[in-house]
């Protein structure tokens, strides 16, 4: 049995991360992105399940997000959030699945807080039958933990009494505001950023039907897709 191996440096960890990228990207399968990269598939799954496990890509996103809101004059923090959901298709091999009867669509629902740039600030995965108003819980706790005190925006499915309450106990303020009317999209004020938030991760096949057995996994390659438009932004 050969020895441990030497950990990839350099051109080799940069073609490893680039990797991991098209993977997200295009949609590759670990074999398929294995045989063009030259790195063996087990080498790569292994690196992104390593970094996932230790919160690199949320790390990551962190700090380009702050350094991109410094650099367009703004603070670190922001001062309000955006809420909303996004239903996606996934594979029977996923870790969940759940009907949302409302979009016909078989899957998983992605809950997502973000700024007024459209970066997230936190993000959960649910089954897709689960209701907004307990999808989101997750996504207000990572907020509060995080140390975000201020107004949550969110659309008209995040009313509701039992949500108010858990928000002011988390010092969030739920504030749910008209979208649409007559069955037309209407932008009020900075809601509009989170659903083009939503229509930069359909640019990326990956996350399009979701084959993930893990959230972590999941959400990680949401952090990636992130990650990869504000590094092309900060370049």
């Amino acid at each position: 049995r050969p020895g441990p191996k030497p950990a990839l440096a350099g051109a080799e960890l940069r073609k490893a991360v680039m990797a991991i990228w098209c993977t997200g990207f295009c949609g590759l399968q670990w074999r398929a992105i294995g045989e063009l990269s030259g790195i063996a598939f087990g080498t790569l799954f292994s690196l992104f399940a390593r970094w996932t496990r230790l919160g690199l890509w949320r790390r990551l996103l962190d700090r380009l997000r702050r350094t991109w809101r410094v650099a367009c004059g703004d603070t670190p923090e922001p001062s309000t959030v955006v809420i909303d959901s996004r239903s996606c298709r996934s594979a029977p091999s996923c870790f969940t699945r759940g009907i949302d009867g409302g979009k016909k669509i078989k899957g998983v629902k992605i809950q997502v807080a973000v700024e007024k740039y459209g970066i997230p600030l936190a993000i959960d995965v649910a089954p897709a039958n689960t209701h907004d108003t307990k999808g989101i819980v997750p996504v207000l706790r990572d907020l509060a933990d995080r140390g975000f005190r201020g107004p949550a925006l969110g659309d008209l499915g995040y009313r509701g009494k039992r949500l108010a309450k858990l928000g002011a106990a988390l010092g969030i303020t739920i504030e749910p505001i008209a979208r649409g009317r007559d069955g037309k999209f209407l932008p009020a004020g900075i809601c509009w950023v989170v659903e083009r938030s939503f229509a930069w991760l359909s640019r990326y096949r990956r996350l399009n039907t979701v084959f993930e057995r893990t959230k972590d996994h999941l959400i990680a390659f949401i952090e990636i897709a992130f990650v990869s438009i504000l590094s092309r932004r900060l370049k």
